[in-house]
């Protein structure tokens, strides 16, 4: 889907903002999307690299039926090649990955319903570039009446984008920093608008949206920049879920040590002050940036430790068991 037929046997793919131009034979930056003979073809289709029975808090959704488990189905290649990535040994594969097998849009919803799974998400690796997998198990999955979810970095075109949208109910955006230079100099040569504009679409179209941000120290971890960040989630929704997730040494980036809890703690009370309601530190067990607090009243809502919850404060509703305030939460 969604590519420009050239002349000379070259196709444009128009799946994302790269929009390469492949010749025959030859594949796009995410490796995965193959000119045959001039027409493009998604190699990585029916095919899965890893699947696992996750707690939804892992995504990270926290305000998405919490306590639920999701099935979780990621593929390879991704249209970044970031140099801290966590899961660079299918995100940076291709189609000479040894360890893929076919696993069909049908099996995945029939064993989302055997393992009382309550969602489907496309994770570990880019969501986007497995595009027709992903639409067609979610279109399944909703006649199945299963959720469904995508783990992204939100670097896709506008069209598919809306086309997905339909068969979508949750997305994660990892907002990797908040300037063009990091998105260019880490994430392989992208830019950040195409992301930001992925979240304000979603969010306008009725998608539940949480956005992530990895703080790496000494290239995104700027007072500025988390104030900018947050400013930005603020003027779509205050109450967008927000996370500010800790670093760890990883892929080509083990020159940086992890990020020292501080900074996140920094991070946090930035975001607060720009108005956002529920800011979450991530990677951190046992710090109190994991807890769900009502914006009204302040007491503890989900008492979380990592994807555990501890202690749950709502109503069958979604309202503060103390002052009955309404929290923009999908129970």
């Amino acid at each position: 889907m969604f590519y420009k037929v050239m002349d000379g046997g070259k196709v444009k793919c128009g799946l994302c903002p790269r929009g390469c131009v492949i010749s025959q034979g030859s594949v796009g930056f995410c490796r995965v999307r193959l000119n045959l003979d001039g027409k493009l073809y998604s190699w990585i289709y029916g095919r899965a690299s890893s699947v696992a029975v996750d707690p939804i808090e892992k995504k990270p959704l926290f305000h998405f039926h919490p306590g639920s488990d999701i099935y979780s189905v990621g593929t390879v290649g991704c249209n970044l090649s970031c140099l801290h990535c966590q899961n660079w040994s299918i995100s940076q594969a291709g189609m000479k990955y040894p360890y893929i097998r076919m696993y069909p849009p049908e099996q995945i919803v029939e064993e989302a319903l055997k393992y009382g799974c309550k969602s489907i998400a496309f994770t570990y690796n880019e969501p986007t570039i497995a595009y027709e997998y992903m639409l067609d198990t979610f279109k399944l999955a909703k006649e199945e009446g299963l959720r469904t979810v995508s783990v992204t970095n939100g670097y896709i075109s506008r069209e598919p984008l809306l086309e997905l949208i339909p068969y979508l109910d949750a997305a994660n955006v990892d907002v990797k920093a908040f300037t063009d230079e990091f998105y260019m100099k880490v994430c392989g040569g992208a830019k950040l608008k195409p992301v930001l504009e992925t979240v304000e679409i979603m969010h306008r179209r009725g998608v539940h949206v949480e956005v992530t941000y990895l703080v790496i120290p000494g290239l995104n971890d700027r007072e500025e920049e988390f104030r900018s960040f947050a400013s930005w989630v603020a003027s779509i929704d205050p109450e967008m879920p927000t996370h500010f997730s800790r670093f760890f040494p990883m892929y080509r980036m083990t020159d940086r040590p992890p990020t020292p809890v501080e900074t996140l703690k920094k991070a946090r009370k930035t975001a607060i002050e720009q108005g956002l309601k529920h800011v979450y530190i991530g990677n951190v067990p046992g710090e109190e940036g994991e807890t769900t607090f009502c914006p009204r009243c302040g007491k503890p809502l989900i008492r979380r430790y990592g994807f555990t919850i501890l202690d749950y404060n709502l109503t069958e509703d979604g309202r503060c068991k103390f002052c009955e305030r309404k929290i923009k939460i999908i129970i």
